[in-house]
């Protein structure tokens, strides 16, 4: 489902408006994912689970800190590449990427996980750390910090450490945040068609928080994920919607199971 803030005050009067909210183009029948439209081709989202997901882009399949069941990526393109944000288990899980990397998919990683990671593992992988890029059949990948700012709280992810990233297709920019807070580096972001942005404590922040650094960055679309938190620490993704308003079209996501988050 697609909300704005036209989309809580009647979705009826928006279609009388004539109002146009996308570069959206229609859920992939048949295998599910939202397709949206670059000038290199079409690119597939498919959300998996909580911080996971799977993107089919003009490159190839890129799978995004893949963990958990192998069986949730059933019916999904083998990947042609993996990208791991962080060394936290909701985001990497060497088991998963062992299953999932049967087929020698080449992984970008933070120099964390990259130190983790088997030597068989890492003749197939490549580090980045904050504000370095890499190249991928033309697509420019750029390592984006993701960090706490909260006193007490730079204990789940210290500057410097955890990679968000940028995708530059052509001139379509995705960004995945990764696990980060409102963070500078986030609201400086510019031209962003898509993006990926997490939410839940005390892990990263509320989503009132999110909200108003998408409201900065001004994607044009934002799904907001990884919304899962502890000890009532779960926020919700409408209520982001809500906050989130006119600024971008948000678009919400199958992350989570029935009664999972509680």
């Amino acid at each position: 489902m697609t909300y704005t803030r036209r989309s809580f005050l009647g979705t009826g009067a928006a279609a009388a408006a004539g109002i146009t909210v996308m570069p959206f183009i229609a859920r992939a029948a048949g295998h599910g994912g939202d397709m949206y439209e670059t000038g290199m081709g079409p690119l597939k989202v498919h959300p998996i689970h909580h911080a996971s997901l799977v993107l089919e882009t003009p490159m190839g399949v890129i799978y995004v800190d893949p963990v958990g069941d192998v069986g949730e990526y059933e019916g999904k393109p083998m990947a042609d590449l993996i990208l791991v944000t962080h060394e936290h288990g909701d985001h990497f899980n060497v088991d998963t990427l062992a299953a999932l990397g049967a087929g020698g998919a080449p992984m970008i990683t933070n120099p964390a996980v990259f130190g983790k990671l088997s030597e068989e593992m890492r003749g197939g992988a490549r580090q980045l750390a904050n504000g370095e890029s890499s190249d991928f059949k033309g697509m420019r990948i750029d390592a984006i910090p993701a960090y706490n700012t909260t006193a007490g709280k730079e204990k789940f992810h210290p500057q410097g450490r955890d990679n968000g990233y940028v995708l530059s297709i052509g001139d379509f920019s995705l960004y995945i945040s990764g696990d980060t807070e409102d963070i500078p580096e986030m609201r400086a972001l510019k031209d962003i068609d898509l993006a990926f942005v997490c939410m839940n404590l005390p892990f990263t922040m509320p989503a009132s928080a999110a909200a108003d650094a998408v409201k900065e960055f001004a994607p044009k679309v934002v799904y907001p994920y990884h919304y899962r938190g502890r000890d009532g620490g779960t926020q919700d993704p409408a209520v982001f919607a809500e906050l989130v308003g006119d600024a971008a079209t948000v678009k919400m996501g199958s992350w989570y199971k029935p009664g999972e988050l509680g």
